[in-house]
């Protein structure tokens, strides 16, 4: 399967949780690539590059974090880019 990116932009109780750790996480042991940062209106913002069922996954393993609860996400294809690793910014 080919590789996607994808800009996603989460709401809800996502920041002070963990959240960018545990997407650094997840993300790694995915073998996807991108990254996380937290944006000042309190969302989390996301590049996330890989298989599309990899992203999913993350994006469900995300959902099921003990202190994280996602309201909604904002999501747009984006062109794929050069990177080896997924990183907290």
């Amino acid at each position: 399967m080919a590789e996607i990116r994808k800009r996603l932009v989460f709401h809800g109780r996502v920041q002070g949780v963990g959240f960018r750790y545990t997407a650094k996480h997840l993300a790694g042991s995915l073998g996807l690539t991108g990254w996380v940062r937290n944006e000042y209106d309190g969302t989390v913002r996301m590049e996330v590059q890989g298989r599309q069922a990899l992203i999913y996954k993350l994006m469900e393993g995300l959902n099921r974090g003990m202190y994280i609860s996602i309201d909604w996400i904002d999501e747009e294809e984006i062109p794929v880019v050069e990177e080896s690793r997924f990183r907290v910014c």
